[in-house]
């Protein structure tokens, strides 16, 4: 089954983050597809924001490969950013799949830098660009 999100605008952002978790049921892995300036980054903020994280402590891990947030129970989310990555191995020098395997939600851009790495149960979510400020937000249960 195919589902699509659209964001009108920014302001609507939160609301579409908490749908898309509704949504997400148990998975764990969500790999986030788009072009640069699609909104990855405000998206995974926006779904951080609404497992409780503190908003202003998402930032992107472009650097630093993966962010750890806490959840108010104490439970981590990963983010990860793979766009500086020049092969895969370097996913698996910072343990790539320690984080895969915790349980933990991890929240994945530019993973087809790392495509042949990520597990099958892996989620795939595209997110593109519409006209003015709107996004639209796919993936397909599988």
């Amino acid at each position: 089954m195919e589902h699509s999100l659209i964001i009108e605008s920014l302001s609507g952002i939160d609301a579409a983050a908490q749908e898309f978790l509704g949504l997400l049921g148990d998975r764990r892995l969500v790999a986030f597809h788009g072009s640069m300036g699609a909104g990855k980054t405000t998206f995974i903020t926006a779904v951080c924001r609404c497992l409780g994280v503190d908003g202003d402590a998402v930032a992107s891990p472009t650097f630093a490969i993966v962010n750890e947030y806490r959840r108010p129970g104490g439970e981590s989310v990963f983010h990860f950013d793979f766009y500086r990555l020049e092969n895969p191995a370097e996913a698996l020098d910072i343990g790539l799949y320690d984080y895969l395997d915790s349980g933990c939600l991890c929240l994945m851009e530019w993973p087809e830098n790392i495509e042949g790495l990520l597990p099958e149960e892996t989620l795939h979510v595209t997110i593109e660009t519409l006209p003015g400020l709107r996004r639209r937000v796919t993936w397909q249960d599988r």
